[in-house]
């Protein structure tokens, strides 16, 4: 058992490929603090702009479904996002939980 762990095979270029594509996804991204404030009011314009533009349509065009569900998914992220902000900030600023 003990020579089948040295002896390992070397990756493909696929399963290389998917290896450090995987890592580059689930890594972990810091965003300042300023921008990371910001996240849950541009998930929430981002949601009303979409919505908005789906009032200029004038006809029924092929994008209009995917405006909406658009709009409908950032304005969901981003209440949530503000909610839970506003919830441990609350829960962090109470004097009873120290």
């Amino acid at each position: 058992m003990d020579s089948a762990a040295r002896n390992a095979m070397p990756l493909s270029d696929t399963q290389q490929l998917t290896r450090t594509t995987g890592n580059l996804i689930t890594r972990k991204i810091w965003l300042p603090k300023f921008l990371y404030s910001l996240l849950p009011y541009f998930y929430i314009g981002s949601g009303f702009a979409a919505f908005f533009a789906t009032l200029y349509i004038s006809e029924w065009f092929w994008v209009l479904p995917q405006y909406l569900l658009f709009s409908a998914v950032c304005l969901h992220l981003g209440i949530i996002v503000y909610r839970r902000r506003a919830r441990c900030d609350k829960i962090s600023d109470d004097p009873d939980n120290s």
